[in-house]
């Protein structure tokens, strides 16, 4: 791998330099092992450890096929579907890579005893598969990671909905989180060139998740003027529904859990700021049976007495379980709550009256399109939406990292460098990250 490392850091080697270099058999990658699937069984969810269960080790390169690119890894990033992926919850991705498995004589080369895992990557294309002609060797590129065969009508209007959809390393696998990767060449996009490897590897899950969920049609539909709700605001998703939010003109109630998440906010720009820990909501019993709507009355009149008497028009959900009650409460009548993820429980409860009988509406929201990826990526390519990356791991400390987001103890985003060999390495576009220094260090809470 070092001669393609110092090819990609020489900076000036010819595409056909780039398509003539030799692959490797094998490459470094994080993966999971099928035969461990059942290692944190009867422990409780928070106290299961990805460091065991997560690996670096040599695996062999993938088979190249028609429409698909190999990608020379420089950084990647964790999204909770890694930590879903190395606690085996709520399912183990495996049976994803089985079903995948059975699709194709193609795909049988994702059904292996192994899961290559990550669903975020910024790198340089090495080599491209037949009918590939947007992207060539030596393309530097950011993978968003939605994966489609687009062999169905169903997914031509928007192609969240094509039967064969999957999120590129947690159902497939070839992921990220490795020296290369394997991808769709419809996943590629260009590599904002203001950002460094790590920070450009860091939004594309997230940012395109939030995008499609808060400013698409196909989710909140956000507008100039909306009060939106976004819990958990300073994280690796709520920071670019914050970021959105004042970059569309809507005014952002930032709910965090202690007072340097709510700085992070401010320096975002967001002024109406709700700590978690000082409100000390009690929404559930200590049983977790029963909820309170007292609670969510108080919750209420906090987000009145910030924004001048006026209610919540959109709601920006992803705890889940533990939130959800209040959220559908808190939205104003004819208001919208837009969901994702349930990090806290997916069995959601409400009370139907507040919805019903207010004409709220619930939307389903996962990942995002190309088209709203792109759009998403353009935004962070022309410095408007910038980055929350807040600390970068190497890929041998990839365990710790899935850890500190399994526990929250994250700000923002967690980056992980994979043939980068140090961090700050990248940048082409000085002028431009010249002029947006402020916020860029700023969002990673510098």
């Amino acid at each position: 791998m070092q001669h393609i490392l110092d090819a990609i850091l020489a900076g000036d080697t010819a595409t056909e330099d780039f398509a003539n270099l030799d692959l490797p058999e094998s490459y470094k990658a994080v993966t999971v092992h099928k035969d461990e699937v059942d290692m944190f069984e009867g422990i409780p969810s928070k106290e299961k450890d990805p460091r065991k269960s997560l690996h670096v080790e040599d695996v062999a390169l993938p088979e190249l096929g028609p429409g698909e690119a190999y990608v020379a890894v420089m950084a990647s990033a964790i999204n909770y579907n890694t930590v879903w992926t190395s606690i085996f919850e709520p399912v183990s991705t495996f049976g994803f890579l089985e079903r995948y498995g059975r699709l194709s004589e193609l795909t049988k080369r994702h059904d292996l005893p192994y899961h290559v895992v990550g669903s975020d990557l910024s790198g340089v294309v090495l080599k491209t598969g037949a009918g590939v002609t947007k992207w060539k060797a030596g393309d530097r590129v950011v993978a968003h990671c939605l994966s489609v065969e687009m062999e169905s009508a169903d997914g031509h209007n928007d192609s969240m909905l094509d039967p064969e959809q999957r999120i590129w390393g947690f159902e497939t696998n070839f992921g990220g989180l490795a020296h290369i990767a394997l991808v769709k060449s419809n996943q590629l996009m260009p590599k904002p060139e203001h950002l460094t490897w790590e920070e450009s590897a860091s939004p594309g899950l997230v940012n395109s998740t939030a995008y499609r969920q808060l400013v698409s049609k196909n989710g909140g539909q956000m507008k100039q003027g909306d009060n939106v709700l976004i819990w958990g605001a300073s994280g690796g998703l709520g920071g670019f529904a914050t970021q959105y939010a004042l970059n569309g003109g809507a005014t952002p109630i930032c709910v965090v859990s202690n007072e340097e998440k709510a700085e992070i906010c401010r320096k975002m720009g967001a002024e109406l700021i709700i700590n978690r820990s000082e409100e000390n909501w009690k929404f559930w019993n200590d049983e977790g049976t029963e909820q309170n709507p007292k609670e969510w009355l108080r919750l209420g009149k906090k987000i009145r007495e910030l924004t001048g008497g006026e209610d919540i028009d959109i709601v920006f959900e992803h705890p889940g379980r533990e939130t959800f009650g209040a959220s559908v409460f808190v939205t104003r009548k004819g208001g919208t709550i837009t969901t994702c993820a349930s990090t806290t429980g997916y069995m959601h409860e409400y009370d139907n009256r507040y919805l019903w009988m207010n004409l709220k509406r619930i939307v389903s929201s996962h990942f995002a399109n190309y088209r709203e990826s792109w759009e998403a990526n353009r935004l962070i390519a022309q410095g408007k939406i910038h980055p929350t990356l807040s600390r970068t791991y190497t890929l041998d400390q990839v365990g710790q990292a899935a850890l500190d987001v399994h526990h929250n103890k994250h700000q923002g985003k967690v980056g992980v460098l994979a043939l980068s060999p140090e961090e700050g390495l990248g940048v082409i576009n000085t002028e431009l990250r010249e002029k947006h220094l402020d916020k860029i260090n700023a969002f990673r809470g510098i």
